[in-house]
């Protein structure tokens, strides 16, 4: 595994941290394909219960790395919808599509895809002085990663058309504040309890999550009554299920339960 991104995995968590911190976490080729593998393997290892993804240094991510695909004066342009085809929508499709729950920390300043990428955790913390920023426009580019779909389901358009045109920072407290993410923490609690939480979400009835963020992710385009569908056929999986029974158990025989997944 690549150093941008360092792994490790106790106790049914598997930690990833992107780790270009003299570039504030910034996007390379070599990180995205670090981090595709990471979450190939949090999909496929039975070990893994929950993610933790959080960043190295004084930042979560500052996006991508201009550097990278930089473009001169007078050069041949570049097809950036290629790098999103390529790297950026693939980790968003996988994030969505993980069925273990993604604890985000986001520790100082999440900008442009690196803001994006952090929405898609499924509980995001953030450290009080953390900023997250829609910093496309100030490029000549609109939000990407999933951004104006996110942006606009979580805080509505008018507040997601001003933190996209704009580009102001918006602080980790007023992100909480508008529902935009989970919970905003002292800077130095922060990656205690994002690894007491992800510790906690591992011991959980993993089939259980993995049908409640299928279930909340299909309502964003559902009918109510095809909702009510689904939520009768995931129910009806899980009364089947071995924690089911002991989720029960354990409630009447007054106990702590223990899950399998």
């Amino acid at each position: 595994m690549s150093e941008t991104v360092l792994v490790s995995q106790e106790k049914g968590v598997l930690r990833l941290t992107l780790n270009r911190p003299d570039r504030l976490n910034s996007f390379t080729v070599e990180m995205h394909a670090a981090l595709a593998a990471a979450f190939e393997r949090a999909a496929t290892d039975s070990a893994c219960h929950a993610v933790l993804l959080t960043g190295a240094g004084r930042g979560f991510c500052a996006g991508q790395d201009l550097s990278d695909r930089a473009v001169a004066p007078g050069a041949e342009k570049r097809d950036l919808g290629e790098s999103l085809e390529l790297r950026y929508n693939p980790l968003v499709r996988r994030m969505r599509a993980l069925k273990k729950p993604i604890v985000v920390a986001v520790n100082g300043v999440a900008a442009g895809a690196g803001a994006n990428i952090a929405l898609h955790g499924d509980i995001v913390l953030a450290g009080k002085s953390a900023k997250f920023i829609q910093s496309f426009a100030k490029i000549g580019l609109l939000p990407d990663s999933g951004g104006t779909w996110t942006l606009t389901r979580l805080l509505g358009e008018a507040r997601a058309k001003a933190l996209a045109i704009l580009a102001e920072p918006l602080s980790a407290e007023k992100a909480a504040e508008w529902g935009l993410i989970w919970k905003a923490v002292d800077d130095d609690k922060l990656m205690e309890e994002a690894g007491a939480l992800a510790s906690h979400l591992a011991a959980q009835p993993t089939g259980a999550i993995a049908e409640i963020k299928a279930a909340i992710h299909a309502a964003a385009t559902n009918s109510l009554d095809s909702q009510l569908d689904i939520e009768r056929d995931a129910q009806r999986r899980l009364g089947y299920s071995d924690d089911y029974a002991e989720g029960v158990a354990a409630f009447l025989e007054k106990r702590a339960p223990n899950f399998r997944g």
